[in-house]
């Protein structure tokens, strides 16, 4: 994949992380049952709240990947961001927490998490 070709999908998962953060904080309840989660007053603030912080790191993620070699740093907090949700998320499918459906959105950020490491990584050369 190209420079540009990580540059332009990256800016996309920013996009689609918003978007799904977003969601995620004004309709915990909707995406629990989606889940298969326990749908309390306790899980619908902690997943608001997680779906709050997934807004920051999609708009920090679009934001660095707007211009082309800009955000270096930020690049690679969010790969480890995504990689960590991942493992995280299969964690949750593992202990029963989740669906196995889950495992849709553990994937896209495993993939997002490398595609963004190895984009930190081509940022760094001269």
């Amino acid at each position: 994949m190209t420079d540009d070709a990580e540059r332009q999908a990256l800016l996309a998962i920013g996009v689609i992380t918003v978007a799904s953060g977003a969601t995620q904080a004004v309709a915990p309840g909707t995406l629990l049952g989606a889940l298969n989660v326990e749908n309390t007053d306790a899980t619908r603030q902690l997943f608001g709240t997680v779906g709050m912080f997934m807004v920051v790191v999609g708009g920090l993620l679009t934001a660095a990947t707007r211009r082309p070699g800009a955000g270096r740093d930020v690049v690679f907090w969010t790969s480890l961001q995504k990689l960590g949700a991942a493992g995280a998320v299969a964690l949750g499918v593992r202990r029963a927490v989740f669906a196995p459906r889950a495992l849709l959105v553990a994937g896209f950020d495993f993939l997002s998490g490398l595609i963004a490491l190895d984009y930190w990584r081509r940022l760094g050369r001269p």
